[in-house]
């Protein structure tokens, strides 16, 4: 039996590494091995990887040597960054070229980035239609990823650029349907009246493993996803459906976004208005393309109904 391919998965215990690392290990036929990345190899989701049959390796993003050790003898590697840990471009932009500078002196034949676009490239730094944030930024974590991109490139190192989108899964907590003041759930967003880009994250992983799964075809390639294209309304009435009660949907203006009190509101309220009002964003993802990819790939409805009870105590 020939040996199996080895991604090595960074991210492993957290959203997107771990749905492509489960995708590898639920098929066992598939000619691929995960090795899982993390700082915490004794955490409990790396211990459930360990026992599904990934090999647990212990590295740091932040760490060039620890990377390149971690990545010798994988074919593949998929790398993302968690802006959200502090928040710093700068740091996600670091911890990306450390990453690159790794995956080329491991010789590693296929990359994957998990990556977003350049919003400045459709609303530039002088548009008012948008604060700039932190001097040079539209939407900081979109951004970053993008210029990030080149380290890549510029290494010459075999990658595929995965650009991803809004998961389904903050309507399970920050973004979750309200109850307002006459009991009536309340889906409040900051869409207008604009079709959002959304997926299921494990799907995240799954169309990953479909890329890996292609060879290199896709080295050089940018691959955008999403699950379903749906207006706030569309997915206010499919949670109607699917809780069986009446869910209103309620478009927050930018503003208002912007002006709540949580550290990252202003970056929230202008990634919401790159969604709603760059129309290239919806265009570039094709869902053929990605159920070509990953043929799970859920619809918006499926999902909800595989997640009802976490939507119980709304």
């Amino acid at each position: 039996m020939a040996e199996k391919k080895v991604i090595a998965v960074v991210g492993a215990t957290g959203s997107q590494g771990g749905g492509l690392a489960r995708a590898i290990l639920a098929d066992a036929d598939g000619g691929f091995a995960v090795r899982a990345l993390t700082r915490h190899p004794d955490s409990d989701t790396a211990r459930e990887l360990a026992a599904l049959g990934a090999e647990v390796v212990k590295a740091d993003i932040g760490d060039q040597r620890s990377l390149t050790e971690a990545f010798d003898g994988a074919h593949g590697a998929f790398l993302v960054t968690n802006f959200w840990a502090d928040m710093s471009p700068e740091r996600e932009k670091q911890e990306a070229a450390t990453m690159a500078r790794a995956a080329k002196a491991a010789g590693v034949a296929h990359v994957i980035w998990s990556t977003l676009e350049d919003t400045r490239d459709y609303i530039p730094l002088d548009d008012e239609r948008m604060p700039t944030l932190m001097g040079s930024y539209k939407v900081p974590h979109f951004d970053a990823k993008a210029e990030a991109n080149r380290f890549f490139t510029d290494a010459g190192v075999p990658t595929t650029f995965l650009q991803t989108t809004f998961y389904w899964e903050n309507l399970l907590g920050p973004m979750a349907p309200r109850r307002g003041d006459d009991g009536r759930l309340v889906l409040a967003m900051p869409m207008a009246d604009s079709p959002l880009a959304g997926i299921a994250v494990e799907d995240i992983g799954r169309t990953a493993y479909g890329i890996f799964r292609r060879g290199g075809d896709l080295v050089g390639r940018t691959v955008s996803i999403a699950g379903e294209h749906l207006t706030g309304k569309q997915m206010a009435e499919q949670l109607s459906e699917a809780l069986g009660e009446d869910v209103a949907y309620v478009p927050v203006p930018f503003d208002a976004m912007r002006a709540q009190p949580f550290p990252a509101a202003a970056e929230t309220g202008n990634m919401f208005q790159f969604y709603a009002e760059v129309p290239q964003f919806n265009a570039v993802r094709d869902l053929d393309v990605v159920r070509d990819l990953n043929p799970q790939l859920q619809t918006f409805q499926q999902w909800l109904n595989a997640h009802k009870p976490a939507f119980a105590d709304a």
